[in-house]
């Protein structure tokens, strides 16, 4: 069992930067990639970017370029810096833990983007 909390949301002008953050607890070596999704309002949860256990990673076209995704083992800790914001951008992110078995979740953390 892993549980994850996120930090690091909030409010930002358009073509600013967030870094968003997740701490991964429990089981932790069971967890064979993370990753962030988003969800906005009216919108399907949607991937924003995944890290694998052995570092791979994989990037939405509508974030490529501007966000990135990397990790700290000895902390269980993965982060998203979030960079040239724009108001499509707005939305709740999710962190996720990939298992075997089964996936955990975040509770999720606003982002918010104002023009």
């Amino acid at each position: 069992q892993v549980q994850l909390v996120e930090s690091g949301g909030g409010l930002v002008q358009a073509g600013g930067s967030l870094r968003l953050s997740c701490a991964a607890s429990g089981r932790t070596s069971s967890i064979t990639a993370m990753g962030w999704y988003r969800q906005a309002p009216g919108k399907q949860r949607e991937l924003v970017a995944t890290i694998t256990s052995g570092g791979r990673t994989i990037y939405a076209d509508s974030v490529k370029g501007r966000f990135t995704i990397s990790r700290d083992n000895a902390k269980n800790t993965v982060y998203l810096q979030m960079n040239s914001l724009k108001s499509e951008d707005t939305a709740v992110y999710y962190c996720s833990a990939v298992m075997a078995r089964e996936a955990s979740w975040g509770q999720g953390t606003q982002v918010t983007v104002s023009s």
